[in-house]
């Protein structure tokens, strides 16, 4: 069971119910997981969610990027939920599910994209370093564009935010289902 459950919608203030609809109404279409634990502080939730539907929805990157990049941060992460919520998603915007799989056991994936493979190795390096080499930095630029790149660091920054939540407060998927991960 998690540490801390949501708020309860008829407990909630006006600015957390303000937030939770706005969540509720967004591309997102409910409130769940980091989300809904984040509306105990409703000003940490409005900006949060804002930054969030940018990185899912605005972004530079196309999907299959983007999903990539979450699957990424939450293998390197351990976060079975963001897993959960963001598996199926990447399958559907054109992931290779050998190449999900590959992630989540903690083993190179064979990327035929290299597109795909800047990405990964990007946000692997940046998270178990906490640096890019300049040699990956101008082949990711090469690859994938300037604006494609702030977007990257951007979503790293986001998805740590999420994971960090989700492992400080025990947040497991709802389904009661368990993910996993290798090394």
């Amino acid at each position: 069971m998690a540490r801390l459950q949501p708020p309860e919608r008829d407990t909630m203030s006006e600015h957390q119910r303000r937030i939770y609809d706005a969540i509720a109404s967004g591309p997102r279409g409910k409130v769940r997981g980091p989300l809904a634990i984040w509306l105990h502080r409703p000003g940490l939730a409005e900006h949060a969610q804002a930054l969030g539907q940018y990185c899912r929805y605005d972004s530079s990157l196309p999907p299959r990027l983007s999903e990539l990049a979450i699957l990424t941060m939450a293998a390197l992460w351990r976060a079975p939920f963001e897993w959960w919520a963001h598996h199926p998603i990447a399958l559907n915007a054109g992931l290779a599910p050998g190449i999900a799989e590959s992630i989540r056991l903690g083993d190179e994936p064979a990327f035929a994209q290299p597109d795909e493979s800047v990405v990964y190795r990007f946000v692997r390096q940046l998270v178990e370093t906490r640096q890019v080499p300049d040699a990956l930095y101008q082949e990711a630029v090469d690859v994938l564009g300037t604006d494609s790149v702030v977007d990257l660091v951007g979503m790293a920054g986001y998805y740590t935010l999420i994971s960090m939540t989700l492992s400080v407060f025990e947040i497991a998927p709802p389904d009661g289902s368990t993910v996993t991960f290798g090394r």
